[in-house]
């Protein structure tokens, strides 16, 4: 990998370029130095000026000298969806609000993507934790470049409540690792893509970034958001062929939306046993099996899809269910978990019982107008099991956030991050846009009509309060 030299006012900086990346990769890398984002660089190199997308030829080697012209600016404008009209109630800012992120053109869905991910504190701070020393992985040097600029973006956003950051080098080296992403329209602009496809594509990526401390060790950041399954298949037309049995890991669960479905839980229960057909070496022919699959291992972190689109044939789109499917504040899977794993539950579900009994004896006998106190110092039980750092020990979740979909088909309309910001104060985030608002406000989101509808559901532990 060439190391070059580039002048740019005055100034001149060493680069490590690849060139088996395309030319705006570099670019982004100027821009981490100089500023100058990419759209305003022009870049000379033996009298040809740098394209986006291709080399035009030029053979670098150590030394090469490059010429940046281009002054650092304002930022982009956002884009305005056509059906971002509508505002909650309440917009002043009572408390430090999350950074808004400025809309790069039907970039909503990595926006609500992002600010859905800094309410999982261990992911944040594996990103922050990650270097690409000893990676080996063909597109490292893509990889190392975007988990920087990742990095840089999470301190930015932290840096600025109440503020607004502009995504563009972020946008850019994840539109060169996932292409994905970068499908362009008849006019040439960015088309809109499917949230929870980024979503799952980046927790996947960013859960492998690094290990963070944890105690007096280091833990592996996929540790928090992966959990297992025990999946049974029995053959149904041969008592003879024994029950197989295998493991599977997740990042995420599915709710579907079946017409019976009116609750999340339903909705992921109703797959967890299903009929499917497979080769039977038994019999040597396809035979029917019963394919049962319950949750060994549950993570800190549990996010949930609401599958609520379907490929339309006539239309040619994922065209969307408005179906109005409730989801909990507190989310129970306890009946989704192993008899093993149950019974490893039981114990931190028996102290939530014990806090609650207590909890509402407190409230009963207290003096009428008397006013509570809270305890700004209150310590928590660990909600993960001795030896297995980053689990869930009680089958009970909390939501923190909710990536919502407004519109008609995954690819187009308009998607929301929803966080929790404390207790019981959420901020919508609609790209540079966030406002306060209530829990109700988030209970209005389970669908059902042109409204905001929850897609993906991100749920962190529930902490157990010490009693006293």
């Amino acid at each position: 990998m060439p190391k070059v030299n580039v002048k740019w006012s005055g100034k001149q900086f060493e680069v490590d370029v690849n060139q088996e990346l395309e030319p705006l990769v570099f670019k982004s890398q100027l821009f981490e130095l100089t500023g100058v984002v990419p759209e305003r660089q022009k870049v000379m190199v033996k009298g040809k000026t740098l394209a986006d997308d291709n080399w035009n030829g030029v053979a670098l080697t150590d030394g090469t000298m490059m010429m940046l012209l281009g002054s650092t600016g304002g930022i982009p404008q956002a884009v305005k969806p056509a059906d971002e009209n509508q505002k909650p109630d309440g917009e002043a800012k009572k408390l430090a609000l999350p950074a808004g992120m400025v809309n790069l053109g039907n970039t909503c869905y990595m926006n609500a993507t992002l600010q859905s991910f800094l309410t999982i504190p261990e992911l944040v701070q594996g990103v922050q934790g990650w270097n690409a020393r000893g990676a080996e992985r063909a597109r490292s040097d893509t990889y190392r470049l975007y988990t920087s600029s990742i990095r840089n973006l999470f301190s930015e956003m932290k840096s600025k409540p109440n503020g607004t950051v502009t995504p563009l080098v972020p946008l850019q080296l994840m539109h060169s690792l996932y292409p994905q992403f970068a499908t362009k329209g008849e006019r040439g602009g960015y088309e809109q893509q499917d949230a929870n496809e980024c979503f799952t594509e980046l927790l996947r990526e960013f859960s492998g970034c690094a290990d963070i401390n944890v105690g007096e060790g280091k833990v592996p950041v996929r540790r928090f958001l992966e959990g297992e399954f025990d999946v049974t298949m029995k053959n149904m037309e041969s008592e003879e062929e024994p029950e197989q049995k295998s493991k599977e890991t997740f990042l995420q669960l599915s709710c579907f939306l079946s017409q019976e479905v009116r609750y999340v839980q339903s909705g992921i229960k109703s797959k967890l046993t299903e009929e499917i057909e497979k080769n039977s070496q038994t019999l040597g022919r396809n035979c029917k099996y019963e394919k049962k699959t319950l949750i060994s291992r549950l993570p800190a972190y549990l996010s949930i899809q609401m599958v609520r689109f379907f490929y339309k044939e006539k239309d040619q789109i994922n065209a969307k269910i408005l179906k109005d499917v409730k989801f909990p504040m507190i989310l129970d899977v306890f009946d989704c978990s192993t008899p093993d794993l149950q019974a490893k539950l039981k114990p931190q579900r028996d102290a939530f019982k014990e806090y609650e009994d207590k909890a509402v004896e407190k409230i009963r006998t207290s003096k009428l107008g008397e006013e509570s106190k809270m305890d700004v110092d209150v310590k928590y039980a660990p909600s993960d099991f001795e030896g297995d750092p980053g689990s869930n020990n009680s089958g009970f979740y909390q939501l923190n956030a909710i990536i919502t979909h407004k519109g008609r088909s995954s690819n187009s309309g308009h998607y929301v991050a929803w966080v929790r910001v404390d207790d019981k104060k959420w901020a919508m985030c609609d790209d540079d846009e966030v406002h306060e608002v209530t829990e109700d406000q988030i209970q209005k989101l389970s669908g059902g009509g042109d409204w905001h509808c929850a897609y993906v559901l991100l749920y962190g532990p529930r902490r157990l309060p010490l009693l006293e």
